[in-house]
């Protein structure tokens, strides 16, 4: 789910890598830009209203942050339903995570699956991670360790770090694919680059457990994976 600090990050990289907007979303975004959320509230309902499923994702995430508003879980319910209904990838991530957690819904896996699935389809990388995590634990799907490998490795290949970390757990356990610490200790290096602490931690007990060779041999795989940006690393 994003969270408020999460909004701006939102606006300025997925959106505008791809679309050009106008009118009351991009001054709701401006606003968002300058902290004024009142004044994003009134232009993102004015094109929400009419629609644009840009501004219904953004309204929904106001709603769902209590920025500029009331927080309301239900009303960002609404909200990203309407935009999830036009294919918006984000607002279908958005309603698995609200099914997930039982947030203005009732709590409901299978139905979370669901939404990630649609998202994650379109290349979502978190929808993915998420939908990895539920086939990892068996949560609104019946248990299935190779798929959450599959979903796993399609975020993780995105640069997704709690993808790889998770990656990195089923390679050490050996759940859905071939136990190996050097590809486990790579994926746990790769999502410590972010700051991701469970990695860290994961990546030194590993450690503890390797010869400096494979140690190494681990290290060098990582450096390799990230100048590929994270493509073809298995």
């Amino acid at each position: 789910m994003f969270k408020l600090k999460n909004i701006i990050l939102f606006i300025f990289v997925i959106v505008f890598s791809s679309v050009i907007l106008a009118g009351d979303v991009e001054d709701g975004d401006a606003a968002v830009g300058r902290k004024d959320y009142p004044t994003a509230i009134i232009k993102y309902r004015n094109a929400a209203e009419k629609n644009n499923a840009d501004a219904q994702i953004r309204l929904g995430m106001m709603y769902d942050e209590g920025a500029g508003v009331k927080q309301d879980y239900a009303e960002a319910v609404r909200w990203y339903k309407l935009a999830a209904a036009q294919g918006n990838a984000a607002a279908q991530f958005n309603l698995g995570h609200v099914y997930n957690n039982g947030q203005g819904v009732v709590q409901d896996y299978a139905e979370a699956v669901r939404w990630y699935k649609l998202a994650a389809t379109q290349g979502y990388a978190s929808a993915q991670s998420d939908l990895g995590y539920m086939y990892n634990k068996g949560q609104g799907v019946v248990q299935d360790y190779a798929e959450a490998v599959r979903w796993y490795k399609l975020a993780a290949a995105q640069g997704n770090a709690i993808a790889q970390d998770n990656l990195g757990v089923m390679y050490g356990n050996g759940q859905g694919i071939v136990q190996d610490y050097t590809r486990a200790h790579m994926w746990w290096n790769l999502a410590a680059v972010t700051g991701n602490a469970t990695a860290v931690k994961n990546r030194d007990i590993i450690a503890k457990q390797m010869t400096p060779q494979q140690i190494a041999e681990a290290q060098k795989l990582a450096r390799e994976c990230q100048a590929r940006n994270f493509k073809n690393c298995d």
